[in-house]
């Protein structure tokens, strides 16, 4: 029995906090001798999260939230990724991110400096959109 009679508060994970997120996903590329920064601080609480790769070729790709279409009840608290621009000029992310920020000023910009991001950023490719 739950002590205040609705089952439904304890059916949906509890989303992490956006800053500790942040805080995993640079302490898991120092760990791999890859390099991480926050570039642009938001919500600590609930901020959306850009993720800004740099590659040797000085190209960028960038991660975006995934849109609401790739969650269901069952995975509510997790943090999905998308590829926003791919291997893109870094005046094109730039622009991309400072509209973003003008519509979200809550949101996150954390650069990373690694070649392979398997099992750092979750892709809501690798998923099967529900819909």
């Amino acid at each position: 029995m739950f002590p205040f009679g609705d089952e439904t508060l304890y059916s949906h994970s509890m989303r992490l906090r956006t800053d500790i997120f942040v805080s995993a996903i640079v302490r898991r590329l120092f760990a791999r001798g890859d390099f991480a920064a926050v570039e642009r601080r938001g919500a600590e609480e609930a901020g959306a999260i850009f993720l800004r790769q740099r590659h040797r070729d000085g190209q960028e790709t960038l991660y975006a939230p995934a849109p609401q279409s790739f969650f269901d009840d069952e995975q509510s608290g997790e943090r999905l990724f998308e590829i926003r621009l791919g291997r893109a000029d870094s005046e094109k992310i730039r622009e991309m991110l400072s509209r973003e920020a003008k519509f979200d000023p809550d949101l996150w910009i954390v650069e990373l400096e690694a070649d392979d991001l398997d099992g750092i950023v979750p892709l809501a490719e690798e998923r099967k959109n529900p819909l």
